[in-house]
Order: C-alpha cells, then sequence, then structure tokens
C-alpha cells in the first residue's frame, strides 16, 4: 500500500498527483486532503497503528507546533529543556523553553529562553523572549517554583555558557514587561551548567537551586576534572548576588544531574546525580538541616547485557507497587543510551538497585524520557525521544542504519513492568527530543506530551503531541509541517 501524507520526505518518497492518486481508488492507495507527498508505508509515520488504548481504541499522534522560527521569527536552535506552569495566574498552564542556538557548539554565548503563555485554546500560544543573547548562553535547563515567597512563579535558567541566571515575576505586565534578573558572581564563569531544579531542601518554605556543572560545553575536548553537583541557598534578596550561598554535595568528573525528588519516601527531598565520565549513578539522602549523605546507585543485572548508567535523565515512579520508588533511564557505553531501562530501589539506602531491561533502542541514541499512564489501563508507561547524531543544517547526509530522531512509546504490557512493547511512531533524519512533559493538553481524557526538538536546524522548538484514540486503525503520526525532515523506516 502507498500512503499520501503532508510532510513526508522519506525514502522512497513522491509527490502525491491527486487525478492519478483517484484513478487508483481501490488498488492499495488512499488519499488525505491537502497531501502533497506520496509515502510507502515503509517509513515508521507511515505505519498503520497496532497501539491499543484500555477501551480497545486504536492509539496515533498528532504534532502541533508551539514555538518555532516560523511561528516567531527568531532562528530558534537547539532546543532543550522545557518546564510548565501558570506562571501570570490566568488559570492556563505556560511552558519556559530553552533554546541553546547552537547547530553544533561554537563556544559562543549566544541563546534563548522562550515563554509561551497558554490558553483556553491548545493550539494557541503567545510566546515571548524572557533573555536572549549571553543572558542565555546556550541555555540548556530551566526550573519554576515562586523564589522570594510573593506569590508569583520565578524562573532559574541553567546555561552551558557559563552561569545561573534567576529571572523574577514582576506579578503584573507579566507577558510583556521586564522581569529583574540577576546572574550571581558565585554562579557565574562557572564552566558548564547542565541542569536545574527548585525544591525545598531544608523544610523552610523557600526553594534551593538544585544544579550540575560538567565544566565545558564540550567534556569531551576538556580535561575531565572533578565538577560540582550542588545547591544554593538564597539568604535575603535573590536578586542580590551576595545572598547567593553555595553548597557542594560532590565532585565527579562530567557530573549530569541533579534532580529533587523524595528517593526513599521520608518526607524530605533528596537529589539524585550522575558522571558520565564514570559511567555512574548517585543519590543524596536529606538528614535536615542541608545535611546530607551520598549512596551510590549500583545496578545489578541478571545477564550480562548491563551497560553504563549515569542518570543523564530520569523519572522516579515505583513501578512495581512495593510502596518504593524505582527509577527509569537509559544505559549506555556511550553518552546516550540504547536500552531503555529501570533501576528498581533495594530495601536499604546501599544495596544495590536490581537492573530491569525494558527494551532496545538501536540503532537510534535514546535521550528524553517521561513516565505516564498513555494508554490509560491504570500502570505506566514510557514516552521516549531519540538523538540524531549527524549533520543538524541539512538533510540528505544519513542512512537507515544511523542514530535519527526517533520517536516512540513503551507499553507496560502486564501492569507489573515486566513486560513491554515498544510502538515507534517517527523517525526523522534530523530531530532531537530532550524533554517530555505528561499533560492532557485538549481535555478529553488522555495523556498528551509536551516537548522540544533540536538538532534540526529551522524545524527546532517546541512542539506537542497529541494522543488521537480512534475506532479504526490509521497511519501512526501525522506531522504539522507539509514539508520537514525525512522520515525514515527502522532497518
Amino acid at each position: 500500500m502507498v500512503v499520501c501524507i503532508p510532510g513526508f520526505t522519506g525514502q522512497g518518497s513522491r509527490r502525491c498527483n491527486l487525478p492519478a492518486l483517484l484513478s487508483l481508488v481501490g488498488i492499495g492507495m488512499f488519499w488525505l486532503p491537502g497531501s502533497t507527498i506520496a509515502q510507502t508505508t515503509e517509513v515508521v509515520a507511515g505505519r498503520y497503528t497496532d497501539a491499543r488504548a484500555a477501551d480497545h481504541s486504536f492509539i496515533r499522534w498528532r504534532e502541533h507546533l508551539i514555538d518555532d522560527e516560523a511561528s516567531s521569527g527568531i532562528a530558534l536552535r537547539g532546543s532543550d529543556g522545557a518546564v510548565m506552569a501558570d506562571i501570570d495566574g490566568d488559570g492556563y498552564l505556560d511552558i519556559v523553553s530553552v533554546h541553546e542556538s547552537d547547530d553544533q557548539y561554537d563556544g559562543v554565548p549566544e541563546g534563548h529562553i522562550r515563554i509561551a503563555f497558554g490558553s483556553a485554546d491548545p493550539d494557541r500560544f503567545e510566546s515571548v523572549t524572557l533573555a536572549d543573547g549571553p543572558e542565555a548562553g546556550a541555555a540548556e535547563d530551566a526550573a519554576i517554583a515562586d523564589v522570594n515567597g510573593d506569590g508569583w512563579p520565578d524562573i532559574v535558567a541553567a546555561c552551558e555558557l557559563a552561569h545561573l541566571i534567576y529571572f523574577q515575576n514582576p506579578g503584573n505586565d507579566i507577558r510583556h514587561g521586564r522581569w529583574q534578573r540577576v546572574i550571581p558572581g558565585v554562579a557565574s564563569n562557572r564552566g558548564s551548567f547542565i541542569r536545574v531544579f527548585l525544591a525545598d531542601l531544608n523544610g523552610d518554605n523557600r526553594p534551593e537551586v538544585v544544579t550540575a556543572n560538567k565544566g565545558a560545553q564540550d567534556p569531551t575536548k576538556a580535561a575531565q576534572e572533578p565538577k560540582e553537583i550542588s545547591f544554593f541557598s538564597i539568604e535575603g534578596d535573590a536578586l542580590d548576588e551576595k545572598s547567593w550561598h553555595e553548597h557542594v554535595l560532590t565532585r565527579v568528573p562530567w557530573p549530569i544531574n541533579a534532580q529533587t525528588i523524595d528517593l526513599d519516601s521520608d518526607g524530605d527531598i533528596d537529589v539524585v546525580g550522575g558522571s558520565v565520565a564514570q559511567g555512574r549513578m548517585m543519590w543524596f539522602e536529606n538528614l535536615g538541616g542541608f545535611d546530607f549523605v551520598e549512596h551510590s546507585i549500583t545496578p545489578t543485572a541478571d545477564t550480562e547485557l548491563k551497560e553504563q548508567v549515569n542518570g543523564f535523565n530520569n523519572d522516579v515512579i515505583d513501578l512495581n507497587g512495593d510502596g518504593r520508588l524505582d527509577i527509569v533511564t537509559f544505559d549506555t557505553k556511550r553518552l546516550l543510551g540504547v536500552h531503555l531501562i529501570w533501576l528498581e530501589q533495594p530495601a536499604t539506602a546501599d544495596a544495590p538497585w536490581r537492573y530491569h531491561r525494558i527494551g532496545d533502542y538501536a540503532p537510534d541514541s535514546l535521550v528524553g524520557l517521561a513516565v505516564a499512564d498513555i494508554d490509560g489501563d491504570g500502570d505506566s508507561d514510557v514516552m521516549t525521544g531519540g538523538y540524531s547524531l549527524g549533520n543538524r543544517g541539512a538533510d540528505g547526509k544519513a542512512t537507515i542504519d544511523n542514530a535519527l530522531g526517533r520517536l516512540a512509546w513503551f507499553e507496560n504490557s502486564d501492569g507489573q513492568a515486566g513486560q513491554w512493547v515498544r510502538h515507534d511512531f517517527s523517525r526523522r533524519e534530523r530531530a532531537m527530543y530532550d524533554k517530555f512533559l505528561p499533560v492532557d493538553m485538549d481535555h478529553d481524557g488522555d495523556i498528551d506530551f509536551i516537548t522540544t526538538r533540536g538538532n534540526s536546524g529551522s524545524y527546532d522548538g517546541v512542539l506537542w503531541l497529541e494522543q488521537v484514540r480512534d475506532v479504526e486503525p490509521g497511519t501512526v503520526f501525522m506531522p504539522a509541517r507539509e514539508y520537514d525532515s525525512p522520515e525514515f523506516a527502522l532497518p
């Protein structure tokens, strides 16, 4: 069968000719209105879905654009982190996104930090620039919380070149007024901040800034001397840089995470970290009063397939129902993942974490993930995104065996996290999906996802993936653009 779908430009594609198509009705071809490209179902996105929801409907995905170069007139590149909150108090969720600016590492401190203000219509956002240029130098991650206690959510961003920056919500003229800001000296010219979280670590109802600094934008080209996983307490006016005080949790070569979560479920916030250079994870148990003790997260596997686990991206949830939080992440001997896994938290803090394989991602490199009940059957599934490792500026450079930008979700098919089924729905030559935020955007009762896309030039930006449920199966993915980076099959 040949399927005519707008936006597909992958292997074996050709332009749709409507009269010719109509003459072929009944012999294995169909057409969708507005189509310009004919595409065989060989490509991942052109397949018919076999994924089913709990109500037996078929699950498909429709892509919606929120913020990109075409809509903003700004050359957004390297879109990475995203977080959501109702920033302006109108009852609708807003999106803070960060964009590194680079198609490749060039050491130039440029970037964009953007806010997309939501509305009752999930396809209508008002996007504004909070910061650009050196203030947003290779912006990598962001966090939202009320830092100064005035009732309005503030923003902290981590920049790979090479600082933290705090933005104070003005409380009025939020969308178009200037937010006061500070780059505190203690968090300036520090190498390369890669992650940032806001969490109340000591129970005083004021969040601390928890972060990891990998040392250089591209640590593979620098000496991997130990760098900090730390947090900053803000003791006084957050806009006064003298109020910022650093507390170092550890120093490791190439830190990659500083995720805040009550991992031991004792009522306070712990921190989960990782080291790429050492291929290991650790967590810092909160003992109260800014006192922490480090524990290793050492995977143990029942097979010889276990590789390194560095905690680049994680989600945390009790998968097996034993009352302890587990970690969903990926393992790899490279920077990015080839296997999606989960680590079962042991009964005691220093015991090994049992390793469980969820599924394979080869030849693509896994980077983004989020846990949610996608199919509505009451258990936890996992949305994932791949990282294209080839040319970021132009198409036509990749083959089917290269690491490309994939979208796939893993169905928890037995409800016990023991058996999983992978459902692929897009595989583009140029795409990196670094972040997923599960949210029912269209209020139809199922989970959708906010995500960012990088590695793809003018296609970079912020989008949302609508979960579509149909009585009959259809093509698994409906792209937002008529033309996009080519779709590929899997080898």
